[in-house]
């Protein structure tokens, strides 16, 4: 019998790796989007993730085998800072409370539904060690993570006090094609493929020599599925631990489509809003469990972006 799953936050860049990488394997998956809520070939009006009845009514209506929690709002670090309390109160909403809805209807109406909630590196904070784990402690220092933290947490209580299957990632940053067009990478890779293409003259970036642990977001979705495939749920870091710099993110796109970067780039360290975390994760205990490990390198990942864009522009 083919298997049932929500996805939630269906629209963005993990939950349409995430739906598609489903579907290939014969779930018969239910996205859920601002927009709308589809199921195989039919599209209804979407429902408040934040309303309990609503969400309750969902649940026991489908009863899935699994349920994905991607939903977020968030900013990238080169975004203006929005109205702080407008940040707290919509990110509290999506990470904590439509979370917790969905842990809470779980445990009414479908206990053996496994849920798996999409955290963030961000709940750390400014770790003081160089490599964050599973035992690294919480200490977010953010909007975004303080409101992931809370949607951990929930997990945790819904695991010990419940019973509930409520698996947690740790993501760090993962990137595709199908990133957002306000974060860098995807900034880069756009502007390498206009400059390439003759539209663009250069692309005006913050700070080069900033370290981020990127992986290839097709890579982190299909370690989502292994950690919901497990016998217990527990909390896993997704990263690939290894540490690179936006210089060398912009070196490698630029190389792709034999260009020189120094030839393009503009700096602009008041581009970056908030300062860069020294964030990298050590994901050893995930490849150990479930035998997950990444399978696009660094360097295959920014080839992919900028080729996606190169033949965008066809």
């Amino acid at each position: 019998m083919n298997k049932n799953a929500i996805i939630v936050g269906s629209s963005g860049q993990d939950g349409r790796l995430l739906s598609s990488l489903l579907v290939s394997r014969g779930y018969k998956v239910t996205k859920i989007s601002r927009e709308s809520i589809i199921t195989g070939d039919i599209q209804s009006d979407p429902i408040d993730i934040g309303d309990l009845k609503q969400v309750n009514d969902l649940v026991k209506k489908i009863k899935p085998q699994e349920i994905y929690f991607l939903a977020a709002f968030h900013h990238s670090s080169e975004d203006d800072l929005c109205n702080e309390a407008f940040l707290l109160q919509e990110s509290n909403r999506v990470h904590f409370i439509a979370a917790t809805a969905f842990l809470e209807a779980i445990r009414t109406f479908s206990p053996k539904s496994r849920f798996f909630y999409a955290a963030s590196s961000h709940v750390f904070g400014e770790p003081t060690t160089l490599i964050q784990d599973e035992k690294t402690p919480l200490n977010p220092d953010s909007v975004y993570g303080i409101t992931k933290t809370a949607g951990l947490l929930s997990c945790r209580y819904y695991r010990e006090t419940h019973g509930v299957f409520a698996a947690v990632g740790i993501m760090y940053n993962h990137e595709s094609s199908l990133r957002d067009v306000r974060f860098v990478s995807k900034k880069i890779a756009t502007g390498v493929a206009l400059i390439k293409s003759g539209v663009k003259e250069n692309i005006v970036l913050g700070d080069l020599d900033a370290a981020v642990d990127w992986g290839c977001a097709s890579d982190f979705v299909e370690a989502m599925t292994r950690i919901m495939d497990l016998d217990i749920s527990e909390d896993f870091v997704i990263a690939t631990g290894e540490r690179h710099t936006v210089r060398e993110f912009v070196d490698i796109a630029f190389s792709y489509a034999n260009l020189n970067y120094k030839l393009y780039i503009k700096p602009a360290h008041s581009i970056i809003k908030r300062s860069a975390k020294n964030l990298v994760g050590n994901p050893g205990r995930l490849k150990k469990i479930t035998g997950w490990k990444p399978k696009v390198s660094f360097d295959e990942m920014v080839h992919r972006m900028v080729q996606a864009e190169m033949d965008a522009l066809l």
